[in-house]
């Protein structure tokens, strides 16, 4: 076989049995961090409540609330127990732990704390995994992220779930996931990277339908949160079944290694399996040294810095708005707070089907910014619709899953975009940046999300407020479609140079990047 159709089935662009069988255990992350990023929406829900009062007090002229009582002689007396509303939750860590009234911030926190994990699994296991290999940090943190999810369902004190949400954070929601999806970015060429890369966002869109599924039939928090840890059993194979990057191992100098995965690639198809002297040249670029990059490398060079901070407000803005809509349909939305998860969860799935084929055709940069700005200002819209009357309710539904369909696809754009426009010895380090920024924003979703204490409207209004402006500042970063993935940080910085979304096609991408990429 020539050199040609080798790079043809590595690249998969006829998708061979063996980057099928890889790209099936890459999903299987995704889908497991949908459960525990989104479990905090069952196990943590706040049901209905009211003041636990003596039996006499209903037979006096008193007003029972759901933090205090009014009294008859105009005093107010603050709650100390609470009678729950049991039409839709059993039992929760709210109901547990009376984590409402002037103890809801608490609820706030445990969800921050989850995002903060994964905030700080960007930063520490998005390096590690350019330095020490992507197989080596998935494992870990599928290990972990079973072990501690199951713990979690033990607790019965709200410090030691604090810290294993954290913990989940950063291994179920960081680690496992984005070196998974690193690895299928890595494995398959540009003409299938889409498609698979928005594949690889749909399974976390399953993972959350998955935790509606579940809510609705186990009403016992800890139970449920049993079966939401056992849900990463499925990955402990995976350091027996999944190869490392090729591409990585090549960047490294670990040659012979690649080449005995790629060998085993071309068998596993059915093709010649021997790689000659020379081929594996050919097939991918060797940097100029051998060198461990990270996060501050993406800021060193001009270019590369003003990309990298347009490209972090970007994951910043679309996580915001993507959980501020998934983390609080019960509070945007009326009705069964399961089906509402579970319509908003899956509103999703439409966007990772079609966006494929738009930004293929239309290219990265212009469908993430139009899904942005159109998305943003549905959240807008919703805030000012009212709510009170059945064609009211119907239009702010249609508006939040419209504003939450268009976030997921540039949520899941900016992926695929980022992996594509960052070299091969930083791209990890790139996306945990993003997903970093991501996740600074998702923590910080819970508390704004309290600002309706002061104004219904307010958190609606930031976030779609924020997507505005990052959907127009998205027209400033380079297009990717159809051109190679730079390997090197020399051609990195060179990547996309002059080219905007107001260039009108002058002076666009002057790299010295080959036409075919590894």
């Amino acid at each position: 076989m020539d050199n040609n159709n080798k790079r043809e089935i590595w690249e998969g662009s006829s998708l061979g049995r063996y980057q099928i069988q890889q790209y099936v255990l890459h999903l299987l992350p995704a889908f497991t961090a949908g459960v525990h990023m989104l479990s905090q929406t069952t196990v943590g829900a706040t049901p209905d409540h009211k003041c636990s009062v003596p039996e006499e007090w209903y037979q006096e002229n008193v007003t029972i609330g759901e933090c205090s009582v009014q009294m008859k002689n105009g005093t107010e007396e603050p709650c100390s127990e609470w009678i729950y509303d049991t039409t839709y939750y059993g039992n929760t860590i709210v109901t547990d732990w009376s984590l409402v009234c002037g103890q809801r911030w608490m609820r706030a926190l445990s969800q921050s704390i989850l995002m903060f994990g994964v905030l700080c699994g960007a930063m520490i296991l998005g390096p590690l995994a350019d330095k020490y290999g992507r197989l080596k940090i998935l494992y870990f943190s599928c290990v972990m992220q079973a072990i501690f999810g199951v713990l979690a369902a033990f607790c019965h004190h709200y410090i030691p779930f604090f810290i294993i949400k954290w913990v989940l954070g950063v291994f179920g929601g960081a680690g496992a996931y984005m070196t998974g999806f690193v690895l299928t970015m890595e494995m398959v060429g540009r003409k299938h990277r889409t498609a698979m890369g928005f594949g690889f966002q749909a399974l976390f869109a399953f993972g959350a339908v998955a935790v509606a599924i579940w809510g609705y039939f186990i009403r016992n928090w800890k139970t449920l949160q049993l079966v939401y840890g056992l849900h990463s059993i499925i990955l402990l194979g995976h350091w027996w079944l999944v190869d490392e990057s090729v591409g990585w191992l090549y960047s490294q100098g670990r040659k012979d290694e690649a080449k005995a995965i790629l060998e085993k690639s071309l068998k596993v198809n059915k093709m010649e399996a021997e790689v000659k002297e020379g081929e594996m040249e050919t097939l991918f670029t060797a940097p100029k040294e051998t060198q461990s990059y990270g996060l501050l490398d993406l800021l060193k060079t001009p270019r590369m810095r003003l990309r990298t901070i347009n490209m972090c407000f970007n994951w910043f803005s679309n996580s915001l708005v993507y959980y501020g809509l998934l983390l609080n349909t019960d509070t945007l939305l009326s009705g069964n707070p399961y089906l509402m998860l579970a319509l908003v969860a899956s509103a999703d799935l439409p966007s990772y089907i079609f966006s494929p084929y738009l930004v293929d055709r239309f290219g990265r940069r212009s469908i993430t910014s139009i899904f942005m700005l159109i998305g943003g200002g549905a959240c807008i819209m919703a805030a000012f619709t009212p709510k009170d009357t059945a064609t009211g309710s119907a239009i702010v539904i249609s508006l939040v899953v419209l504003g939450k369909l268009l976030i997921a696809g540039s949520f899941a754009i900016i992926y695929n975009y980022t992996a594509e426009m960052y070299p091969t010895v930083v791209r990890t380090s790139a996306i945990g940046g993003g997903a970093m920024c991501a996740r600074l924003s998702s923590t910080l979703t819970p508390w704004i999300s309290l600002l309706d204490s002061f104004d219904p409207k307010l958190p609606s209004v930031i976030f779609g407020s924020v997507a505005l402006l990052s959907g127009f500042l998205t027209l400033f970063l380079p297009e990717t479609l159809n051109k190679p993935m730079p390997q090197t940080m020399e051609e990195g910085e060179e990547y996309g140079r002059g080219d905007t979304a107001f260039s009108l096609g002058k002076n666009r991408s002057k790299s010295t990047i080959p036409t075919e990429d590894p």
